[in-house]
C-alpha cells in the first residue's frame, strides 16, 4: 500500500519508535512516505537515507526551564513559527498530493498528516503512547492531586487525532479500555535494546538533561556508588571522573551498554527509557518534568508496579538514598516483566493494513 507516515518531533521517543515501524513496512514491500518535524526528521533522515523519502514539516516544540514546562514561552514560539511556516506547509502538501497518491495514514501523534488523510478521505491509524490518557481509564490514587492537569492533558490528547481507523496504543503498564477501535501493546523497543546483553553491574545510569540541578552531583556523592551520568554535562567529548561520578559523552552504544548493565536507572519520565528500563528489569527512580501529566502518569504506575519510584525532585532529602535502599524489592518485582511488544504490534498493523487494502478493492 501507499502509506503517508507522519511522526511529531518533540521528544526522540516518538521517532525511535517510529522507526521500528517504518522498517517493518519498507521490509513488508509498503510505499511510504514520511513526514516528520524537529529532531526527528533528522533523526529518520539519518536511518533512512537510502530512500530519501523524509520530508520536514514545522511541528509543535515545547520550551523547558528548570525542569518545568513553560506554557507562555512555549505558545507564543509555537504561534510565530507556526504563522512563518504555514504558506511552506500548505505548498509542501500540494506537491505530497500530486506525486503521491496515499492510500493509508499512519500518524505518531503528529497532526499535518492527520489533516491531510481526513481532508482525503482515507483511513487513518494512530500508532503512540499517548492516547493512553484519553482512550483507557486511569486510576484516581494516579492522577491524585494533578486533576487539573490531567483534564488539560486528556482535553488536550483527545484533539490531537480524533475518530481514526485504530488506536494502536504503548504501554508497560496494563489499564482498562473506556473506547472501542483501541488496542494496547507492549513498548516498541529498538534493535538495539533487544540485542543489548543484560547484567546485573553496581552503577547508577543517570540520565538528566534539564538546568537547575546544581545541587545534585552533591548528593550523588554522598551516596558512594558509582553514577555514570548523561546530560548534566553538555558538550563533552570524553569521559571526566570526579570520584564516584563519571561524567560520559553521549553516544548511543554506551549508553546503552550503561543501560544495560546498570543496577538501577535515574531519569525523568519520557516513556521511552522507561519501558527500555522495564524491558531490561532496571528499576528507576524517575523525576518528571513539571507541568508533563503523561511523565506523572508513567512515573506513578511505574511506581504502583512496583519497577521503581516517583518523586518530584531528585535533590529532596533522602529521595536517592530511599530508593537505593529499596532496589532489592523493586529489582524482584522488574525481573518479573516479560513482553515482545515489537512482534505483536507489528502483527497486528501487518493485519489491519491487509483489511484496509481489501476494503479498497
Amino acid at each position: 500500500m501507499r502509506i503517508l507516515y507522519g511522526v511529531v518531533g518533540e521528544g526522540m521517543g516518538h521517532a525511535m519508535r517510529s522507526r521500528v515501524v517504518l522498517e517493518h513496512l519498507f521490509a513488508a514491500g509498503h510505499e511510504v512516505e514520511i513526514m516528520a518535524s524537529g529532531r526527528a526528521a533528522e533523526f529518520l533522515r539519518k536511518a533512512f537515507a537510502a530512500r530519501g523519502w523524509v520530508h520536514r514539516i514545522h511541528g509543535m516544540h515545547i520550551i523547558y526551564e528548570d525542569n518545568r514546562v513553560r506554557r507562555g514561552s512555549t505558545f507564543w514560539s509555537n504561534v510565530l513559527a507556526g504563522s512563518a511556516a504555514l504558506p511552506a506547509q500548505i505548498g509542501a502538501y500540494f506537491e505530497l498530493v500530486g506525486r503521491f497518491r496515499a492510500e493509508v495514514v499512519i500518524s505518531d501523534f503528529e497532526s499535518w498528516t492527520y489533516y491531510f488523510g481526513k481532508s482525503q478521505g482515507l483511513p487513518i491509524l494512530s500508532i503512540d503512547n499517548m492516547q493512553v490518557i484519553n482512550r483507557c481509564t486511569i486510576a484516581a490514587d494516579i492522577i491524585h492531586d494533578d486533576r487539573a492537569q490531567f483534564e488539560l492533558t486528556k482535553a488536550f490528547v483527545k484533539s490531537k487525532l480524533p475518530f481514526c481507523e485504530h488506536y494502536l496504543i504503548t504501554t508497560f503498564f496494563p489499564l482498562p479500555l473506556r473506547k472501542d477501535r483501541t488496542t494496547l501493546f507492549p513498548p516498541i523497543l529498538r534493535p538495539e535494546i533487544l540485542a543489548a546483553p543484560r547484567s546485573r553491574g553496581e552503577h547508577l545510569l543517570v540520565y538528566q538533561t534539564a538546568e537547575g540541578y546544581d545541587e545534585l552531583p552533591g548528593v550523588l556523592q554522598q551516596l558512594g556508588i558509582e553514577c555514570r551520568i548523561y546530560g548534566l554535562r553538555r558538550g563533552l567529548t570524553q569521559e571526566v571522573v570526579e570520584g564516584n561520578l563519571r561524567y560520559r559523552p553521549f553516544s548511543e552504544a554506551g549508553f546503552i551498554a550503561d543501560l544495560a548493565s546498570a543496577r538501577a536507572v535515574v531519569a525523568g519520565g519520557g516513556f521511552t527509557l522507561m519501558g527500555e528500563a522495564v524491558f531490561l528489569h532496571k528499576p528507576m527512580l524517575a523525576v518528571p518534568v513539571g507541568g508533563q501529566f503523561e511523565q506523572v502518569l508513567n512515573a506513578r504506575y511505574l511506581e504502583k508496579l512496583g519497577y521503581g519510584r516517583f518523586a518530584r525532585s531528585l535533590t529532596e532529602p533522602g529521595v536517592l538514598r530511599d530508593f537505593v535502599s529499596a532496589l532489592p524489592f523493586h529489582e524482584q518485582q522488574v525481573s518479573q516483566y516479560q513482553q515482545d511488544g515489537n512482534r505483536l504490534l507489528l502483527a497486528f498493523l501487518d493485519a489491519k493494513l491487509a483489511e484496509l487494502a481489501t476494503a479498497r478493492g
